[in-house]
């Protein structure tokens, strides 16, 4: 198992596969730090309109990990929290969710995921056909990238913390 902290540096050099894989691993770690030393009630805290809060969010990035790589790519099913009825479903957070369960959830996600393509070609096609496993990791680096500018964000609203 691969802790989300520390946070690595972002590797500099390597084969393609190891820059995607290193790149991830560096915005999945930024998420963890950014939101690690909240208290439970800042990380259920919504400064906005939206149910957006740093615990939705980890909620969030864990299903968005399970369903691209489990389920989307290598065909196991995964019920994610949000649904046609629910699109919203992830940012809910269930009464005895903490910041500790929802990072360790998190950790868990990245930890399915990174284990089950580890031996998966990048050419790899997800079940539908449309997208490969190349694919599939740059899109979650860019997911995870922005969703740690969003808990970057609440976290300086929430305590003032502020930092890389």
């Amino acid at each position: 198992m691969t802790a989300l902290l520390p946070r690595l540096d972002a590797p500099e050099t390597g084969d393609e596969r190891a820059m995607l894989e290193g790149f991830l691993q560096f915005q999945r770690s930024t998420v963890a730090l950014k939101s690690e030393g909240l208290t439970d009630a800042l990380a259920a805290t919504r400064p906005l309109p939206s149910l957006t809060t740093v615990i939705g969010l980890l909620q969030h990035l864990a299903d968005v990990e399970r369903s691209w790589i489990l389920d989307d790519l290598l065909g196991f099913p995964f019920e994610t929290r949000w649904n046609s009825a629910d699109p919203d479903g992830e940012f809910r957070i269930e009464p005895g969710t903490t910041l500790a369960t929802a990072l360790a959830e998190y950790e868990a996600a990245c930890n399915e995921a990174s284990d089950a393509i580890r031996d998966v070609p990048l050419d790899t096609l997800t079940r539908d056909g449309r997208f490969t496993l190349r694919w599939v990791l740059l899109h979650l680096i860019e997911e995870t990238a922005r969703h740690a500018g969003h808990v970057d964000i609440l976290r300086e609203q929430l305590d003032g913390v502020t930092g890389e």
